[in-house]
């Protein structure tokens, strides 16, 4: 089982938030998803924002989060405004 941050984009700080919601290893995050792990972070912390999924997303698909593609970024803003 992987450390959280051996993904990209992953640093102490969201590591921690993770752990908080459950998600402990990389192996996890990447069953989980981008998504889902998002709603359960927003859950509990409300003042994570898009960048926050950008970062969930760069991880589960090995891109930096500013390196995602347009589509991906339209895709992920639009799911964001919907919660």
């Amino acid at each position: 089982m992987s450390e959280l941050t051996t993904l990209r984009n992953i640093g102490k700080e969201i590591e921690k938030k993770l752990k908080f919601i459950g998600i402990t290893t990389a192996e996890e995050l990447k069953e989980v998803g981008s998504n889902e792990a998002f709603i359960r972070l927003k859950l509990h912390y409300p003042n994570v924002c898009l960048v926050h999924l950008y970062s969930l997303e760069g991880a589960v698909s090995d891109t930096e989060y500013n390196q995602l593609s347009d589509d991906v970024k339209k895709r992920l803003k639009e799911f964001s405004s919907q919660l």
